[in-house]
């Protein structure tokens, strides 16, 4: 998400399955800074929740290979003009402009008020879910998982 003036940006990434959200803050909109954000994330997650990411076609996407390299993820793309390829994504960032609309400036947003945010949005029971939260939803991947494992 391009905050006022193209001057700041967040990545968001949506989990399609669970709806579970992660807000990163991005210090530069260069692709280097934005696959390295994106990296750093999902690094920290199990790699059985990491498989595929879908990316629009900006240019701060050129480092794609490369975060494929770092992280073992697929990644694909959207067409073109078809925003609808990344609904779910669409969806939560105009979620997320309720709390942070248009106009806003990422640098004078804190990391604590995106994580409220992304807590907020991960504790909203969803219809698509069975009106679990993305919290719950992914709790129990998790657990089935770790019950697989065992």
């Amino acid at each position: 998400m391009i905050g006022v003036g193209h001057k700041s940006a967040i990545g968001t990434v949506v989990d399609r399955k669970t709806r579970f959200l992660i807000v990163i803050p991005i210090d530069s909109r260069k692709s280097k800074a934005v696959t390295s954000a994106f990296a750093k994330f999902l690094l920290e997650q199990p790699a059985y929740l990491r498989k595929t990411m879908t990316y629009d076609n900006g240019m701060e996407m050129a480092f794609h290979k490369w975060l494929t390299k770092k992280t073992g993820i697929d990644i694909y793309f959207a067409h073109p003009y078809s925003s609808w390829e990344r609904g779910t994504n669409e969806n939560t960032n105009g979620l997320i402009r309720r709390f942070l609309p248009k106009g806003t400036d990422f640098k004078d947003v804190s990391t604590e008020r995106l994580k409220e945010i992304e807590n907020i949005l991960n504790n909203r029971p969803l219809k698509v879910l069975g009106y679990r939260t993305p919290n719950e939803a992914r709790q129990e991947e998790i657990d089935a998982n770790n019950a697989m494992a065992a």
